[in-house]
């Protein structure tokens, strides 16, 4: 496998890194060992502490999701690949109406349904901001590796520091600790944001917020749009209804409280960009600690944008080196500012 990433990074003009193919070995070396695993035998390996993850943490554009891409599609077992957000909004969905019903151990049936399925997830992104899940974690994590289910893990952060300064960490901490025994943890660095180099001109991307990039901003958008319909649509997303009032048959132009300061959530944000194929935010602002709860929204926001590969265009009131941010949210949103780097580079497209 290793020799078909060598030519994945010829064929693609990536650099061949040496980090990146080390960790590539220990993600193999992870996957050869597991290959013998047998469901009967399991309870053994649970009590001998077999390592069934691989947690893959580095700071934004060292290449994670690109490497465990590679490693994951190159799989020949029965696999699903997810962002985290929507992991954990399928997880509550089904707890949600598993409690209906009048049933308990959700958490276990949820885990005994996902083994049906796969015997491994690919969990991209991995960060906990909301009490919910920091506190649920813990017993769903221990009942997904009593079910021999596989994981593959990115995150920006290093296990112990996830969720740090979170409310009521301590119940957190079980989770931390399950995660850790069971997880292999690898530090991918390199000193370079490869989705920065990649681009020289931000032509997407308009700072600061005045009237000439306000005009700038309009001029693009109606170029874009030319010919095409303005159909405002509704969402519906479990009983809220969002409108996009400006939807040119999928190119969508918003305002940044529109999107960030209200109540709107991941599954949200999933269905808007589920309709779009090209998005314009305006009046993105700067974040402090007085407004993390817009800027947690945001983080997400950007998230699932590049996730689902829409392109954006941005007016800010800060660019990629002028910035600043609420102290909780201080490490994921150096990713939220490489990909917006990216999302409105001309180098970008949906396709």
């Amino acid at each position: 496998m290793k020799n078909f990433f060598l030519q994945f990074c010829t064929n693609n003009k990536f650099q061949h890194n040496k980090a990146q193919i080390t960790a590539l070995d220990l993600i193999i070396s992870f996957y050869k060992k597991n290959s013998i695993f047998k469901n009967k035998f399991f309870n053994l390996f649970f009590k001998s502490n077999k390592k069934l993850g691989f947690y893959l943490y580095g700071d934004v554009g060292v290449g994670k999701t690109m490497l465990l891409n590679f490693f994951f599609e190159n799989l020949k077992i029965s696999k699903k690949r997810m962002h985290f957000n929507e992991f954990m909004l399928n997880f509550h969905d089904f707890r949600h109406d598993y409690k209906l019903k009048g049933k308990d151990n959700s958490i276990v049936a949820f885990t005994k349904k996902l083994k049906m399925e796969v015997d491994l997830i690919y969990l991209d992104e991995f960060q906990v901001t909301n009490i919910v899940d920091a506190m649920i974690l813990g017993k769903l994590f221990e009942s997904i590796f009593k079910e021999n289910i596989k994981i593959l893990i990115t995150s920006n952060i290093k296990i112990e520091d996830l969720y740090k300064d979170g409310l009521q960490r301590e119940q957190f901490l079980p989770f931390v600790a399950i995660i850790k025994e069971f997880c292999i943890e690898h530090q991918l660095i390199i000193d370079q944001d490869y989705r920065k180099s990649e681009t020289s001109k931000l032509e997407r991307f308009f700072y600061p917020v005045n009237e000439k990039t306000s005009f700038q901003m309009s001029q693009i958008f109606r170029q874009l749009s030319k010919g095409k319909n303005n159909n405002p649509i509704e969402l519906r997303t479990k009983g809220r209804v969002f409108v996009i009032n400006s939807f040119f048959e999928g190119f969508a132009r918003f305002n940044f409280n529109d999107l960030c300061a209200v109540n709107l959530g991941a599954e949200d944000y999933i269905n808007i960009a589920d309709k779009c194929i090209f998005v314009a935010i305006d009046n993105i602002p700067n974040f402090n600690n007085n407004s993390d709860d817009q800027q947690q929204r945001f983080i997400t926001l950007i998230d699932i944008f590049y996730e689902k590969k829409i392109p954006i265009m941005v007016s800010a009131h800060f660019n990629h080196v002028n910035f600043t941010t609420s102290r909780r949210l201080k490490d994921p949103y150096k990713r939220t500012i490489s990909r917006l780097f990216e999302l409105t580079s001309p180098n970008f497209n949906k396709d």
